[in-house]
């Protein structure tokens, strides 16, 4: 894939950590992880998605037009984890789900349960509009937000629609390896032998979008700029930071994103 050219385009090195949280287990680490595919006793098998189609919808440096939602929902005090999948049909993802939601079960305002979403692409303004409904006419529900990458960031609309979700109590994160670890593991019918075999999608684009979800929380101009020169040809990732950007965003990110260099003291 294309790679910033600039002196500002720095390549990022494999920090990732440093501006995710982690969730969930690496199956590299897991040392219960299956040798022989997913469970036949396991109940979601029927839902989960194949890993060609996981690696087409999350490779974070794809634009893929298309979006994928992993999903699952604790329900209560409840231990079990119920999980499935969605795709866009006549309407974005975000919409299906929330339309599925409200008409297989009868959720009244006292039903409380925890939602997590793995997205392809980040909610558009107008799904974000359609989400805060939801979650306001149900204030026992919970919402935390895992994308792949960010859906047309430089519209000021979508970048307002995110604002305003976090404002309200939803949680919205750049996917990290350990999440790509996790929906591996969780969400794919891998073939056997191969839990440890995920796609291995370098951090640098994890880092860039990450980045840009920061600068959108803060208010920021966008920093990410991505251009693609000619249809199914190399499409290019840059950075390109504003006083702004370096007034506001804390050090040790900038420094993560390798957009300013680790200060060196001598003796």
């Amino acid at each position: 894939m294309g790679t910033p050219k600039d002196t500002k385009s720095r390549h990022l090195a494999g920090r990732c950590h440093e501006l995710h949280n982690s969730r969930g287990r690496c199956p590299e680490t897991d040392t219960m992880a299956s040798e022989k595919g997913p469970s036949n006793k396991d109940y979601t098998l029927r839902r989960r998605i194949e890993p060609w189609e996981f690696e087409v919808f999350f490779d974070p440096r794809e634009l893929r037009k298309e979006a994928c939602l992993l999903y699952e929902i604790k329900w209560g005090t409840s231990s079990k984890t119920w999980r499935s999948s969605g795709k866009n049909t006549t309407n974005h993802v975000e919409v299906n789900f929330i339309e599925k939601m409200t008409s297989e079960r009868r959720l009244c305002p006292s039903t409380c349960c925890s939602i997590t979403w793995f997205l392809s692409w980040s909610p558009c303004w107008e799904c974000s509009t359609a989400i805060r409904k939801f979650l306001s006419q149900h204030p026992g529900v919970t919402l935390v937000i895992f994308v792949a990458r960010l859906f047309q960031h430089m519209d000021h609309r979508n970048r307002q629609g995110l604002k305003d979700l976090v404002t309200s109590g939803v949680t919205i994160r750049v996917m990290s390896v350990s999440e790509y670890c996790y929906c591996w593991e969780n969400f794919v019918n891998y073939p056997p032998g191969k839990a440890a075999q995920w796609p291995r999608y370098p951090p640098q684009w994890m880092l860039m979008y990450a980045l840009e979800l920061y600068c959108i929380n803060l208010g920021l101009p966008p920093c990410l700029k991505i251009s693609r020169r000619h249809q199914n040809q190399l499409t290019f990732f840059s950075l390109t930071p504003q006083h702004c950007h370096y007034q506001m965003i804390p050090p040790y990110i900038l420094l993560a994103a390798g957009l300013i260099q680790p200060s060196v003291t001598w003796r």
